[in-house]
């Protein structure tokens, strides 16, 4: 992992960079993960890195603050979606990359939304992973997270939602202090709106079991030309390296017929 200065705070990026992307006519992927997790975990572990450059793709994934190996802030002020999707864009900028296909999860779809509102120039197109219809409704809940991650010990935790967020936190060796201060900042809201305004082609995939990210196909409803995938018999942790969730997503970036269009194309002759 590299390092840069994103407005004074130092963010840790992978960058594959190499011959891998170059020449192909293809915009890089900037891949952003979710809470709790990091580069390696979301992106490196579930195959993600490895099977966009097999496919040809320059991919530039990065740790968010407070998280992995970047700078852990312990300050309310210092979260929020908005000003972590500046972060996104100011690395894009350090590597001199004009516009790029976006890919995030959970926390990242939202951190990618916020960077598609706020530099529509940038984004070639999103991918909203693990976070349907709540975007826009908001995650409830937070409070119990964020003492869970506060408590002395996990065994101090009795909420299971909770206790599973302070689970995988320790899982990922995570500072627990930065992450319930992010968790606890203020989340600026993304109305319907907003999401429909998003001018970049969308993609939403969600597990079909996950009640953290909500229902694909209502948010996709509310965004004009958006493709909607479901995971099926997966929930929020284990769709992430799912095979059809990468198969759907190259297809969309690279303008062909998503596996779901064609199955019903075949069920209907």
């Amino acid at each position: 992992m590299k390092h840069f200065d994103s407005a004074g705070v130092e963010i840790a990026y992978l960058d594959t960079g190499g011959e891998t992307g170059e020449g192909t006519g293809k915009p890089p992927v900037l891949l952003i993960h979710g809470f709790a997790s990091n580069v390696e975990t979301n992106w490196g572990g579930t195959g993600w890195v490895d099977f966009l450059r097999k496919a040809g793709y320059r991919v530039v994934a990065f740790d968010n603050r407070g998280h992995g190996h970047s700078q852990q802030l312990h300050e309310l002020t210092d979260y929020g979606a908005p000003l972590m999707a500046e972060d996104a864009r100011r690395l894009l900028d350090h590597l001199g990359i004009t516009r790029a296909h976006v890919i995030g999860y959970s926390m990242g779809a939202r951190i990618a939304a916020f960077l598609a509102l706020a530099h529509p120039d940038r984004v070639d197109h999103v991918v909203f992973g693990g976070l349907g219809i709540n975007m826009v409704r908001g995650m409830a809940g937070t409070g119990p997270i964020a003492r869970a991650l506060e408590a002395d010990s996990i065994d101090d935790v009795t909420n299971p939602t909770a206790r599973t967020f302070r689970a995988f936190a320790e899982q990922t060796k995570s500072d627990l202090k930065a992450l319930a201060a992010c968790i606890r900042s203020a989340r600026a809201p993304i109305t319907a709106e907003m999401a429909a305004s998003i001018s970049a082609p969308v993609l939403v995939a969600v597990g079909e079991t996950d009640v953290i990210g909500g229902s694909a196909d209502e948010l996709a409803k509310i965004i004009p030309g958006a493709r909607a995938i479901t995971m099926a018999g997966k929930d929020h942790n284990r769709a992430v390296g799912d095979r059809t969730f990468k198969a759907e997503v190259l297809a969309f970036l690279e303008g062909g017929q998503s596996l779901e269009s064609s199955s019903a194309a075949a069920n209907n002759k």
